[in-house]
C-alpha cells in the first residue's frame, strides 16, 4: 500500500551490474520517474539469479519479480542472460503449479544506457501486478 491507501505491489528487480543496474542508475540520474515500489538488487550477472532466489523473494513478500540482464550476445559472462531466462521460465512454471500466476515473474534485457526503458519496464510490471491483484481480490 502506498500513502494514499491504493495497492502498490512490492516488486524485486534483480539487475545485472553491467547493464540493467546501470540503466536503473541512469533513470535516477536523469530524473526519469518510475514507481517507488521497485526494489533494485544488484547482481554480478543475471545468470547468477537462481530459481530459489526468485521463489525466496515471493516468500519474503514480493508481489512480482523482474530479472533484468544484458542483451543476447552482450553478456560479459557469455550466456548468463540465457541462463537467467531459463531460470525465470522455470520459476514461472513452478509458480503456476502452486496456483500463482506466472506473469508475476519476467526476465528482460537492457543495455546500460536504457534508463527510460528501465522506467517503462518498472511501470509496466507495476500495472500488471495491480491488474492481477484486482482479479484476485474481485
Amino acid at each position: 500500500m502506498n500513502t494514499e491507501g491504493a495497492f502498490l505491489p512490492d516488486i524485486v528487480a534483480f539487475c545485472c551490474a553491467h547493464s540493467a543496474y546501470q540503466a536503473a542508475d541512469s533513470a535516477g540520474y536523469l530524473r526519469i520517474p518510475y514507481p517507488e515500489n521497485i526494489r533494485v538488487i544488484r547482481v554480478p550477472c543475471a545468470g547468477r539469479v537462481d530459481v530459489l532466489h526468485i521463489l525466496k523473494a515471493f516468500e519474503k513478500g514480493a508481489d512480482g519479480v523482474l530479472v533484468l540482464g544484458c542483451h543476447e550476445g552482450a553478456c560479459r559472462h557469455i550466456s548468463g542472460n540465457i541462463r537467467a531466462k531459463n531460470r525465470a521460465q522455470k520459476a514461472n512454471t513452478l509458480l503456476e503449479e502452486i496456483g500463482v500466476d506466472g506473469k508475476r515473474v519476467e526476465m528482460l534485457t537492457l543495455a546500460q544506457n536504457q534508463g527510460l526503458r528501465f522506467a517503462q519496464i518498472a511501470s509496466e510490471m507495476t500495472e500488471r501486478i495491480k491488474q492481477l491483484e484486482g482479479k484476485h481480490n474481485a
